[in-house]
């Protein structure tokens, strides 16, 4: 009995590239200190972040919610195994230019919000949802950047590398709305 040779493409298994998940749980661990953060504040000054909400846009956040699942959807298409190059950096460029639409959204939301930050009764309030979102905000941007120059020459490597940690940052906003503009 021969055993035929694994061909490239079968001997390396893209998910368990350690320092993408190195990286993943990093990124998550980070975000959860900061959601812990912004809880026990919101326990210990209940009334005025109460107050402070009532401020944000949740109408806004919720299309940029769209705006940035949408593009998640972009990345996964360009991520997937058959598509060809141009569908790739058709899909990757998709998937950046809706992340600069959701960053473009986010900073017309704070023009609208940046006024309230330097009242006393709300200060602890939005400095924690300024550092939550901004940090969120800047992981986007960076992205959406990297998506442009990976569209440029796209390798399925940094395609799925790109993909999966979009798909985290999908998913730490999943946490983060209910939190700040529902909560």
């Amino acid at each position: 009995m021969t055993i035929a040779p694994l061909s490239p493409s079968e001997t390396t298994d893209e998910g368990d590239d350690l320092l993408l998940w190195i990286l993943v749980w990093s990124e998550l661990g980070a975000f959860a200190i900061l959601f812990l953060g912004f809880v026990v504040m919101s326990v210990l000054n209940a009334d005025s972040f109460a107050v402070a909400k009532l401020h944000l846009s949740p109408r806004l956040a919720s299309i940029n919610t769209i705006v940035l699942l949408t593009s998640g959807w972009q990345a996964a298409l360009a991520a997937r195994e058959n598509a060809g190059r141009r569908q790739q950096r058709l899909h990757l460029l998709l998937a950046a230019g809706l992340g600069f639409l959701f960053v473009g959204l986010k900073l017309l939301e704070y023009s609208f919000e940046w006024r309230f930050a330097g009242d006393d009764a709300f200060h602890s309030f939005f400095e924690l949802y300024f550092m939550l979102t901004g940090f969120h905000l800047a992981h986007v941007a960076f992205i959406a950047i990297l998506f442009v120059l990976v569209a440029c020459k796209p390798e399925r490597s940094n395609i799925v590398l790109l993909a999966t940690v979009w798909h985290v940052i999908d998913l730490i906003w999943l946490v983060m709305f209910p939190l700040i503009y529902l909560g």
